[in-house]
């Protein structure tokens, strides 16, 4: 972007506009890093920052966004809001649709440049309502001022949107309003090549006040005059860019200091850039979207397979009810046999223990015993067991003691009348013991029992039971002793 007036070669004056034509690193001096390629055709639509925030930067003031897209404003002195790539194109087309600014000396633009400052420019005066500015520029040179060249546009370039493209190409350089062609600028005719735009380049947009009083006469003179901020804002709307790389590498290498196209080297691959572009600009539809888009037979042949598929569906949970069911069949018999099976064991394991008793013992081999063969106690046959039947480690007394049988506790007869019975409830109390002579221990031989004493007291001390014994508990007048059969008193232990 180079700036003179048409008003003679002796009036023709130039100004940079320094806030979109600069370079970080000028490859012709030095070795500068890769440029990042887009190396795709995409529209950048500026309706929200996240197009600017995802693929260019704000290099200069804020940009806001309405319904008329990005707006470009200068509403005092000093502002320039503008925007730069993130990649770059080697050949290939920008299309911008835009609305240029108001307002006496206010530029509106857009640029193409690279980073040996090969420039392609569009311009618009805020003062001319009706011409649109084409420019461009090689390696910066600002020897030659008859570059710059006016078209008119359809309509109002202030009030009304317009497409204005820039077609580049080895071979030459096109300049379009709304399609129509305006101008070409063949390779030869830029000084035999030598100020031919043809290196890689970034776009950028912006406005800026060529008419501010600190400027110098002829950039003041060229952007048509003094700038009055108090008529301000001047505001420039864009609302997408298209913008089409022609090569489709993932960055570009300058091999030399010539500047040449010849010298890019184009290196395969896909940038990051172009990676977050696509990703940002995917949209994110629905399933219901995403089939409404569709073609019909792609529909058809999915309502055919959905169908079959649910055919397939129901037919595997039928299968997979019936095997249930028939396992459950299974396993229900299974358990329902087994309880069987536990109820004929108990119901035999019961007959068992009938034929032997309920105590357990053989029925038919203690038959003739008796009741108490059945396990329970008392009943009318005991078997008598003698002294010889006792182990040898039973024997407790001497042999010259003989015990008598405690009453019975419940099925004693009546006693005499005049004779109390022993109660449980009485404190018994203590006979003070008589001075007895020393007796000769009558026992016995059979272990301190008496033969046929049938009492358990009544051995040990001589065969008269009425001799008292030291210390002891007095009873009342004596019980007497009523034997049954076997040897027991009747009734001692009742039967279960």
């Amino acid at each position: 972007m180079r700036f003179f007036s048409v008003l003679g070669a002796s009036a023709l004056l130039v100004a940079p506009a320094l806030a979109q034509t600069w370079t970080s690193c000028n490859p012709l001096n030095t070795t500068c890093p890769e440029d990042p390629a887009l190396g795709i055709n995409h529209t950048f639509v500026f309706n929200t920052s996240t197009t600017v925030a995802n693929s260019f930067n704000i290099t200069a003031g804020a940009i806001t966004y309405d319904d008329n897209g990005a707006g470009f404003t200068v509403a005092k002195k000093g502002d320039s809001p503008t925007i730069q790539s993130q990649f770059y194109i080697f050949f290939g087309s920008v299309s911008v649709i835009m609305k240029a600014a108001s307002g006496q000396g206010i530029i509106s633009s857009i640029v193409l440049e690279s980073d040996d400052l090969d420039e392609i420019d569009w311009e618009f005066m805020g003062g001319n309502t009706t011409f649109a500015e084409t420019n461009y520029f090689g390696k910066g040179n600002e020897t030659s001022y008859n570059r710059a060249l006016y078209y008119p546009a359809s309509s109002n370039v202030q009030e009304n949107f317009h497409n204005y493209t820039v077609l580049w190409t080895s071979a030459q350089l096109q300049w379009l309003i709304d399609g129509q062609l305006v101008r070409t600028l063949p390779y030869a005719d830029a000084n035999g090549g030598a100020n031919y735009p043809q290196t890689p380049m970034t776009v950028r947009m912006g406005i800026w006040a060529g008419g501010d009083p600190d400027n110098s006469p002829g950039t003041i003179e060229w952007a048509g005059g003094l700038t009055d901020y108090s008529k301000g804002p001047y505001t420039m709307y864009v609302q997408s860019a298209t913008v089409n790389d022609f090569s489709t590498g993932k960055a570009y290498e300058y091999s030399d200091h010539s500047g040449s196209w010849q010298s890019i080297k184009v290196i395969q691959g896909t940038s990051a850039v172009n990676q977050t572009i696509v990703a940002a600009a995917t949209p994110h539809l629905s399933m219901a979207q995403k089939f409404q888009a569709l073609p019909q037979t792609t529909k058809l042949a999915i309502y055919g397979g959905s169908g079959a598929a649910g055919a397939l569906l129901l037919a595997a949970i039928v299968f997979s009810c019936i095997r249930q069911r028939r396992k459950g069949r299974r396993e229900r018999d299974a358990y329902n046999a087994q309880v069987e099976q536990e109820r004929e064991q108990a119901y035999r394991d019961q007959m068992e223990l009938r034929e032997k008793g309920l105590g357990g013992w053989d029925k038919k081999e203690f038959d003739h015993q008796g009741e108490d063969a059945l396990g329970g106690w008392g009943g009318s046959y005991v078997p008598t067991t003698s002294a010889n039947d006792l182990p040898a480690a039973a024997s407790k007394f001497p042999g010259n003691v003989t015990v008598n049988e405690v009453p019975s506790r419940t099925n004693s007869p009546a006693l005499p009348r005049g004779v109390d019975p022993v109660s449980r409830m009485q404190t018994p109390s203590l006979a003070s013991p008589a001075p007895q002579s020393p007796r000769a221990w009558s026992g016995g031989n059979q272990g301190g029992l008496v033969q046929n004493a049938g009492n358990a007291y009544s051995g040990g001390y001589g065969a008269n039971p009425n001799i008292p014994r030291s210390p002891s508990f007095p009873l009342s007048p004596q019980v007497p002793q009523q034997r049954g059969p076997g040897g027991y008193n009747s009734g001692g232990y009742s039967r279960f």
